[in-house]
């Protein structure tokens, strides 16, 4: 029997953690080879450290003569990235930094994988991808994961705008959230630890700097007295991304999904065109448990789902409802193919996600984020709520 009665934990990092960073820039050299060539095939990883970044991977181009006209563009794309953020460190700036390019043509091997006698047929890779949807928030996400993100949303807008210009771009939030009949009720500890450009600010001054902004992103009366309060615990934190801590993309794999509340199938998702089933399988899955949540047949559901490299359907489809649900799940698992194509071909088609759609969602979660009109993040529609019942 599930608990009822509990605290759980989560975590976010801002945009410009070092891993963030790093996210930001493979989505956007990814984005960069969509909008050129909507079928590119593009595994970009990216490593920062102090004045330097590294970019690697591999591309394919329907015309890969392309190919080196388009690298031309990587050292703007990336530097592009670092000035948005918002890093202009004596050791880490925009503009001073190097930045290393190390693309190359995709592996003949992989690409036969993946492409059949029709065009892209088969996964990119093998693996498991996973789903999951809850009712406890209006985004159908868990509590805290949705709102460490939205607490970090709110600094990068104060900081940007100008508001609040004593705060760095490096940050990280933690909040218990307390359940009570399965329900969030409150938050027993807030930890927010952000960079900060005063050297002479102490752990109260940058308390009194965000708490208005958490008290106003968090829910009414989920701050007690009794809530405790860890506000960049260590002390200054005026050195920080790159330069403080080296990034690497994907190492923020349940940063990016939620937060420890749902299984993670393994891969990351940033860098990767919607071939590799990593990024859109894992797509699908959250957009199939979202909509069965939203059509009420159960408060809580994950869905897994399998692929092997060069093979188009699914191996497998599991779903768990968690003992909330009105349909038996093995009813949901054989509506399930009636009413999407769940082949690469079929998620990307239906997804819409041949499009350079992704460098927003390398940070603040790349779920429970509101669907918008390009596109991007499609997975978070519930237009498959109707079909999905009908069918059950």
């Amino acid at each position: 029997m599930a608990r009822s009665n509990y605290t759980f934990t989560s975590e976010s990092v801002s945009e410009g953690h070092p891993d963030k960073v790093c996210d930001r820039i493979s989505d956007a050299v990814l984005d960069a080879f969509l909008a050129e060539d909507p079928l590119a095939r593009v595994a970009c990883e990216t490593f920062a450290t102090t004045n330097r970044v590294v970019i690697g991977g591999e591309v394919g181009l329907t015309d890969q003569d392309k190919l080196a006209e388009y690298m031309g563009r990587i050292d703007q794309i990336a530097r592009d990235c670092i000035k948005d953020i918002g890093y202009e460190q004596d050791k880490f700036h925009w503009n001073t930094c190097k930045v290393t390019n190390l693309l190359h043509e995709q592996s003949a091997h992989i690409a036969q994988g993946v492409t059949g006698e029709q065009g892209d047929e088969g996964a990119g890779d093998q693996g498991i991808m996973f789903g999951y949807a809850t009712n406890e928030t209006e985004a159908l996400m868990p509590a805290p994961i949705q709102y460490s993100h939205a607490i970090l949303r709110r600094l990068a807008e104060v900081r940007k705008n100008g508001t609040e210009p004593t705060l760095g771009p490096d940050a990280k939030s933690q909040l218990s959230v307390r359940y009570e009949n399965g329900k969030p009720v409150g938050v027993s500890s807030i930890v927010l630890s952000t960079q900060h450009l005063d050297p002479n600010m102490t752990s109260a001054d940058v308390r009194a700097v965000v708490e208005p902004y958490i008290r106003e992103t968090l829910p009414d009366g989920w701050i007690g007295a009794d809530t405790e309060w860890h506000v960049n615990p260590t002390g200054k934190f005026v050195i920080g991304g790159p330069d403080g801590d080296a990034g690497l993309t994907g190492r923020k794999i349940i940063v990016d999904t939620y937060g420890g509340a749902a299984p993670h199938g393994g891969g990351a998702f940033s860098g990767k065109d919607p071939t590799k089933v990593d990024r859109s399988a894992a797509y699908v899955s959250r957009y199939l448990a979202k909509n069965i949540v939203a059509a009420g047949m159960a408060d809580r559901c994950t869905v897994q789902l399998s692929y092997a490299i060069g093979v188009a359907k699914p191996l497998s489809i599991y779903v768990d409802t968690h003992g909330t649900g009105d349909v038996e799940a093995a009813a949901i698992e054989a509506a399930i193919p009636q009413v999407i194509d769940l082949t690469p071909r079929g998620i990307r088609t239906h997804l819409e996600l041949n499009k350079p759609i992704y460098q927003r969602t390398a940070a603040y979660g790349h779920f429970g984020r509101a669907p918008e009109a390009d596109g991007g993040f499609s997975w978070e529609r519930t237009d498959l709520a109707d079909a999905l019942k009908a069918a059950v």
